[in-house]
């Protein structure tokens, strides 16, 4: 039998000014997520679709999850098979490809880890694990297009 882990969370629509979705431009998309015993993450579209620049958005998240589930895999793995990691900065990117009718999808998320190890002769098994954590990874082994990794590796 496999293992299942739930996962609960509440969103809160912030955004009605008075006279909720009466037309395009009368609501603000401002939302709370809620998870219990966390701080709350203030969220919004993107400016691109009436968001607020200031505020998180779905597709941030989106990227900003695969980024940390491909690090946490790593870092266990690192640990498991002696790689001693003592920095780890990842600016990833994703590219969201808009479709005509207003939808649209991702098309890939490349991950850029830049990864400090102990040793330089850690430096080539530190390299190959960036392939098991992606194979491992739950939320890139939910999406439907590609993740590619770019990493550095490096000592001090």
């Amino acid at each position: 039998m496999k293992k299942t882990h739930p996962y609960q969370t509440t969103l809160k629509w912030t955004g009605n000014l008075g006279t909720g979705t009466s037309s395009y431009t009368s609501y603000e998309r401002a939302y709370t997520i809620s998870i219990e015993n966390k701080a709350d993450l203030l969220g919004s579209s993107d400016p691109a679709f009436r968001g607020d620049k200031t505020k998180h958005n779905p597709e941030e998240l989106l990227v900003s999850s695969l980024s940390s589930c491909h690090m946490l895999w790593y870092l266990h793995l690192c640990s498991r098979d002696g790689v001693i990691v003592t920095e780890y900065k990842d600016s990833a990117t994703g590219i969201m490809v808009e479709t005509e009718d207003g939808g649209g999808y991702f098309s890939e998320v490349t991950l850029n880890p830049v990864v400090t190890v102990a040793e330089t002769s850690m430096i080539a098994k530190a390299e190959k694990l960036h392939q098991e954590a992606n194979k491992l990874c739950f939320i890139a082994n939910s999406v439907k297009f590609p993740v590619h990794h770019k990493p550095l590796i490096k000592t001090k």
